[in-house]
């Protein structure tokens, strides 16, 4: 038994004493955002006039590849796109990532919050359509009166519409205080915000910044609003927070024109034809019939809101 221990001994002791083979480490490859930025510059034919920022790779949904943002601007115009880089930084994937076992817009149907925001339609519809809109816009004005006067005659039940603020205060001056008005009219009498909101797109051509805060008050001397509160609450813009905070929502869904609306989270950007739109919501409507990922189609049974000048 010595004999073993000791035999056991020495063999431990030239192991220690024998030194080990090196393991050659490979380094891990660097990300050069300078080589990045030229590829993408010569993708897509961009001059030294367009402003480029590259972020740093992040965990993706694409296994293998990490997320990489870059985003262009010129002047006042931005955008950002999402490209997927190999871990050993030699394969671009340009496109977009889908879940096959989520709906396609589930990202863009998280970040819609439609609570508190004025709507016409049927809770609990199978297709949301939330638009996001100027008052100062002239497309916008065309695309109200398309939805005004087509959607719930249309869809009577199937949709239930929102209606979110996005002045374009660069392009527009009077757009915001446009939509703080609206707000401070929809927190008195939902009902007069959409007379408000037919009206100040009516009379767009109308209006300045001069004379903006007299035509409400002239608007709303007839309506079923307060119109010392009115005056107030425009003055001291007490509902801008709220203006601020669809602004932010659609910033946040790459919105930079109106109109943009989306179709239980499918985004159409700039104005529509109704029958395109109708189209749309029509094919959604019997999609949403065997899907149940979208809508608000909850089974319950609630009265259709009154329109203006609409019969029920």
């Amino acid at each position: 038994m010595k004999t073993i221990t000791f035999a056991l001994l020495l063999t431990g002791l030239a192991a220690a004493q024998t030194p080990k083979a090196k393991v050659a480490v490979t380094p891990k490859p660097a990300f050069d955002k300078s080589a990045f930025e030229t590829y993408v510059r010569h993708l897509n034919v961009w001059p030294t006039a367009i402003s480029m920022s590259i972020g740093d790779p992040k965990p993706s949904d694409l296994p293998g590849f990490y997320a990489v943002t870059v985003t262009a601007s010129q002047g006042k115009s931005h955008g950002e796109e999402v490209f997927y880089v190999s871990k050993d930084y030699k394969k671009i994937v340009r496109g977009t990532v889908y879940d096959s076992a989520e709906n396609p817009f589930k990202k863009n149907l998280d970040k819609l919050k439609t609570e508190g925001r004025p709507s016409l339609g049927t809770q609990g519809a199978p297709v949301v359509l939330v638009e996001f809109t100027d008052f100062e816009c002239p497309y916008c004005r065309e695309e109200a009166k398309k939805l005004r006067d087509n959607l719930l005659k249309d869809f009577p039940k199937d949709v239930h519409f929102y209606f979110m603020d996005f002045p374009l205060e660069t392009l527009h001056p009077w757009a915001k205080s446009a939509a703080i008005a609206g707000q401070c009219i929809f927190k008195q009498n939902a009902d007069v915000f959409w007379d408000y909101h037919d009206w100040i797109f009516e009379h767009q051509n109308d209006i300045t910044t001069l004379n903006l805060d007299a035509k409400i008050m002239e608007f709303a001397k007839d309506k079923k609003v307060d119109g010392l509160q009115l005056s107030r609450c425009m003055a001291n813009k007490t509902t801008e927070a709220e203006v601020v905070k669809t602004q932010e929502m659609g910033a946040s869904l790459d919105v930079n024109s109106t109109p943009t609306i989306f179709v239980n989270g499918r985004k159409l950007a700039g104005a529509i034809d109704w029958p395109d739109l109708k189209r749309i919501i029509e094919y959604e409507i019997e999609y949403q019939k065997t899907a149940k990922n979208a809508g608000e189609d909850c089974g319950c049974e609630v009265k259709l809101p009154m329109v203006p000048g609409m019969k029920h």
